[in-house]
This record gives C-alpha cells, structure tokens and sequence, in this order.
C-alpha cells in the first residue's frame, strides 16, 4: 500500500498535479457552495465557455505561452460576468436569457477565431479538457495566488455573502451593498474557473464548481460546515481521480469529475435511504 502511494511522487509532474487539484478543489469548492445555494449552475457553465475567445486570443497572438493564455482567459471571463449582470439588470431580462445570450455569442466568437488556427488542435484541446499533468510552476504560482484571494475575499464577507445567498430581501432592508456584492459574487465566479481550466478543462468545469457543493448540501444546511465539507470532498476527490488516471491509463480531469460525481452519488444514495427508514 505505501509503494502504491509513493511511487506516482517520483515523478515532479504528478507532485505538481496533486498540488493543483487540492488548490483548485478547495477553491472551486468554495465558489461553488455559493452557486449551489442561490441556483447559479448554469451561470457557471457558461462561463466556462465564454472565455474561449480570449483562449483563442490569446493563442493567436502569444502562441502557447501559458501565462499569456490565463491573463487572456481571465479577462474575458471577468467582462463576461460582469457583462451577464449589466445585461439582466439594464434590459430587464431574466439573468438565464442574459446567460444564453452571451454564453452562445462568445462561444460562437471563439469556435470561429480558433477555426483560424490550423495547428490549434494540440494545445488548445488541454483547455478544452483539462491537462492537469502539464501544470508548471507558473501555473501553481497564479493558481496560488487568485485562489487565496478568492477565499481571502469569501472569509471577510462570508456574513454579507450568506445573508445574500439565503435572503437577498433581508439583505437589501438592512442595507447591504446587493448589487455590488453580486457583481462581487459573479467576478469571484468567473476568476474561479479560470484558475481551474487547465487543471478540467472547458468541458468539465461545471463538475468540479457544482459538485461537491451540492454533495456537501446534502450533508448540512449550514453554509460554514457546508463550505468545509465541499473544500474536503473536492480537494480529496482531486487526489484520488489523479491516482485513478495514473494507475488506470485516463484521463486526469475525467478522471477526477468521475470521482466527484461517484462521491455525490453515494452521499445522495446514504441520504435516500436514512429518509426512507426515519419515515417507515
């Protein structure tokens, strides 16, 4: 069993692996409670694939240049959230038509930018489907650095975000900021998926924000121990898809979605079935 455990450290791109899916677990985990509670999933994975023409982008014009990527990544992703909220409150259009408009022109702008490319194919698919394994210092250093700002943010708010994720009316009577706080909300959203693109990709990050959120909201409906639970269960989900891509030949970002979703699938079952015996 220790062999099994140490042999995939060896090698420093699984150390560095490991390392970014614990941080970016934890961080995904943390946004993700406040997407689970106020219904935002689908605002979450819009935003995954709005930021592709900033990807596209920045391919274009830097090439494979990591660093230059996410900055690309990150802002598109802020402007996109932000654009969501100015459109669903200045139009006075529900926020899920607001999402379905700019998540289907951005991602429609980025297909047509990346079709320009004629070798995108191989580096662009790792932000497609995650490539984990690939992290670089660089990469770990602004993983690092966005995600404990993230949870920097969440910790001095963390009364007026939940007072805003389970009474938005209260909120508003005692005179909180909503509005900003909900820009706030969306801006800490959008720099959440982009630091944990690399590690899922596009098509995988509303797993990884929304699952062990709502695994842990199965557990308790108080939202720090809901907050700790969704960071625990993400961050271990993390270590153990990783090692189920090492040893199993998968991918890394399946792998750990895979995980996840085998974990929520057995709390939802252990939660079933105590329901049914406390009502027989």
């Amino acid at each position: 069993m220790l062999e099994f455990l140490t042999a995939p450290l060896v090698y420093p791109f699984m150390q560095r692996g490991l390392l970014a899916a614990v941080m970016v677990g934890v961080v995904c985990a943390v946004v993700g409670t406040y997407v689970v509670l106020r219904g935002m999933a689908f605002f979450g994975d819009a935003l995954s694939h709005t930021i592709l023409p900033g990807i596209a982008a920045g391919y274009l014009l830097n090439g494979g240049d990591r660093g230059a990527l996410f900055w690309w990544a990150l802002v598109t992703a802020v402007a996109s959230s932000l654009g969501i909220g100015a459109i669903s409150r200045g139009a006075k259009l529900r926020e899920d038509t607001a999402i379905g408009v700019v998540f289907a022109g951005m991602f429609a702008l980025g297909i047509a930018m990346i079709s320009t490319v004629r070798s995108y194919s191989a580096d662009l698919t790792h932000f497609l489907f995650g490539d984990v394994l690939g992290v670089g210092d660089g990469d770990l250093l602004r993983i690092g650095i966005f995600g404990g700002l993230i949870l920097l943010t969440v910790i001095l708010l963390y009364k007026e975000l939940m007072l805003l994720s389970f009474d938005s009316i209260l909120a508003t009577t005692l005179r909180l900021p909503v509005q900003a706080l909900e820009y706030l909300l969306l801006v800490l959203i959008a720099v959440a998926v982009v630091v944990s693109i690399q590690t899922v990709g596009v098509s995988l990050m509303l797993a990884v924000l929304v699952t062990p959120a709502a695994t842990a909201s199965l557990l308790t409906r108080r939202l720090g121990p809901m907050l700790v639970l969704a960071a625990g269960m993400a961050a271990a989900c993390g270590v153990v898809g990783l090692y189920i891509s090492y040893y199993l030949g998968v991918a890394s970002g399946a792998a750990i979605v895979l995980t996840c979703t085998a974990l929520f699938l057995l709390t939802w079952a252990g939660s079933w079935l105590r329901g049914s015996r406390a009502k027989s």
